[in-house]
């Protein structure tokens, strides 16, 4: 059976330098032998300011992501999907195709069927 802990007022002193000097609630847990979520609580119980994740880096305008992504934009993706640097190529697609020239290029290959009934 768990022993209960009991919030001191040097146990909170403790937990206010420990919050103050930016270590996070997981941290200041291990280090007070109880709860992350025994940490959380007693910070919001004690109202000390609560900390935000900064937000994530902006993207320059140059970079299309595919809430960017137009019709007329190559949409060739480049990079590995969920992660960060995931992106499209953007440039202008070719008419009735959803990439650019250069795409093109790369994802139609003329069929050998083609290639044989105009050599005859």
């Amino acid at each position: 059976m768990a022993t209960e802990f009991e919030w001191t007022r040097e146990r909170v002193e403790e937990l206010t330098k420990f919050w103050a000097s930016g270590l996070s609630a997981s941290e200041i847990g291990r280090r007070m032998g109880i709860t992350k979520n025994a940490v959380v609580g007693k910070v919001r119980r004690l109202d000390l300011a609560m900390r935000r994740q900064p937000p994530p880096p902006k993207r320059p305008a140059s970079v299309v992501t595919l809430d960017r992504l137009k019709a007329d934009m190559c949409s060739w993706p480049t990079g590995e999907p969920g992660k960060p640097d995931f992106r499209f190529c953007g440039k202008v697609a070719t008419d009735g195709k959803p990439y650019c020239a250069e795409h093109c290029a790369r994802a139609y290959i003329p069929s050998t069927k083609k290639k044989a009934s105009a050599a005859a």
